[in-house]
């Protein structure tokens, strides 16, 4: 199920996915990563913390943007090479994530694709950066 092709691609193109955060996701992020930081699995901790409560790993939320990388824009076949990322704002459990990202630069001749990537909740930014694929061309 190949995605697009370096040729299928604009600058101003968009993709994003929604996700809620659950509880189990929480958990399931500190098991498969080993991050068991108690600001995101202890109530108790995370109480006495500026965030008054438990907070998603923030990795987690970079997670969705590489999920729409890796499945709509540009999709399957496309190869990651760079990401920075910044942290604005904790993201709580049961929040609505909405991961965007947005073609700002294509070059053809080294079939790479820069996109602005960023995270929001209730329309407010969480995460944002910028990511840069490696994309597959069209056969000759």
């Amino acid at each position: 199920m190949p995605g697009l092709f370096l040729e299928d691609l604009s600058v101003g193109q968009s993709a994003e996915l929604v996700r809620t955060v659950a509880e189990t996701d929480i958990v399931a992020f500190a098991d498969v990563t080993g991050d068991t930081n108690p600001v995101h699995l202890d109530a108790d901790y995370a109480a006495t913390t500026p965030f008054g409560e438990r907070i998603a790993h923030g990795m987690l939320s970079a997670g969705y943007i590489s999920a729409v990388l890796g499945t709509s824009l540009p999709g399957p076949g496309a190869v990651y090479l760079s990401q920075s990322l910044a942290f604005k704002r904790p993201v709580k459990i049961g929040a609505e994530v909405t991961a965007r990202v947005t073609v700002t630069a294509i070059d053809e001749a080294r079939a790479r694709v820069t996109l602005a990537t960023a995270c929001l909740v209730g329309g407010k930014t969480v995460v944002d950066g910028e990511a840069v694929v490696m994309v597959p061309r069209k056969a000759a």
